[in-house]
């Protein structure tokens, strides 16, 4: 994979985000609690190449001071998903593994956890 990067417009990236989430459980969509899903161009400049990202507290460390906070964010990342993809379906499961890979962390699940059950 990653011989030639899949051109893809920005909303057309967005579209399959959004798809991705709507394959996760709505049970699962509904615990999720102060946390937006953003789609950037690039992974931030000064670090290495991230597909996504997932800023913030998670569930299981959030004590009883949690409040007034901004959202967590989770930042899904275009130009490098697309970057290691030769087809738009390979773009499709990237972005569906990359949703999951996120949102978990937003649950405390923890990349090394994620990469056993096949989510790394």
């Amino acid at each position: 994979m990653g011989c030639v990067p899949v051109e893809m417009s920005r909303e057309r990236f967005e579209e399959l985000v959004g798809e991705a989430l709507d394959e996760v459980p709505e049970e699962l969509l509904g615990l999720m609690s102060n946390v937006v899903i953003l789609v950037e161009d690039d992974s931030p400049a000064d670090g290495p190449e991230l597909l996504g990202l997932y800023e913030g507290h998670a569930l299981t460390s959030r004590g009883w001071d949690y409040a007034g906070v901004l959202p967590d964010r989770i930042l899904i990342y275009r130009h490098p998903i697309l970057r290691i993809c030769d087809t738009e379906d390979d773009v499709v499961d990237e972005v569906a593994v990359t949703v999951v890979h996120e949102i978990a962390h937003h649950f405390g699940i923890s990349d090394e956890r994620l990469h056993e059950l096949g989510w790394g």
